[in-house]
């Protein structure tokens, strides 16, 4: 069968790449005339540690939902309007990743980290919904995928993105309490989808 989707997919990396850019605008190097000596620019630069914090996680989470998106149309071969569509939802929300990151460098360490840590695992609860979308388009029919793929095959595919779900809403649940623990959560996901990556077709 030959494959549909090299334009989808070319295009998307174009996103992904984009997107993923986007987020060092939100470091900033402070202002050669504001600074007076050394100790007030390490002084500076510790201040900003919201900031790296929010750009390394932010970074590592588009980066693997370039790395699932990329094993998710090595199982699709064709496309449709749909399955184009709901390509589309899921770059529309990875390009948005920037502002929710602009926010957390810039209100984690005040009195507002609940909402900004809500606002930031929202859009990762979103991104979820869209890849599970994607898959649910593509897998409902069979014409659509690489020759050869199994009902078992599309099931294990489906559950493994659909895991992900729960962790997503229970980090957004707590975000408005334990900020911090929420954060956790989705680094510690991030890790362990980085780490599988290689032994089943990856989950986001």
């Amino acid at each position: 069968m030959e494959k549909e989707t090299a334009r989808i997919e070319a295009f998307s990396d174009g996103v992904f790449a984009i997107a993923i850019t986007l987020l060092v605008l939100d470091l900033h190097v402070p202002k050669p005339e504001d600074i007076k000596n050394t100790s007030m620019l390490i002084s500076r630069l510790q201040q900003a540690w919201p900031s790296y914090m929010a750009f390394t996680i932010s970074f590592s989470s588009i980066f693997i939902m370039w790395v699932n998106h990329h094993k998710i149309f090595k199982q699709i071969y064709k496309r449709n309007s749909t399955v184009m569509f709901a390509n589309g939802l899921i770059l529309f929300l990875v390009t948005s990743v920037s502002y929710p990151t602009a926010l957390l460098s810039r209100f984690y360490n005040t009195s507002s980290a609940g909402l900004v840590v809500a606002l930031y695992t929202g859009i990762f609860v979103l991104i979820n919904l869209s890849y599970n979308l994607l898959w649910y388009a593509a897998s409902r029919d069979k014409e659509l995928l690489r020759p050869g793929m199994t009902d078992a095959a599309i099931l294990r595919i489906s559950r493994n993105y659909l895991y992900g779900l729960p962790t997503y809403l229970a980090a957004f649940a707590i975000s408005f309490v334990y900020p911090a623990a929420a954060i956790a959560i989705c680094v510690s996901l991030w890790i362990f989808w980085a780490l599988s990556s290689g032994k089943v077709p990856g989950p986001l």
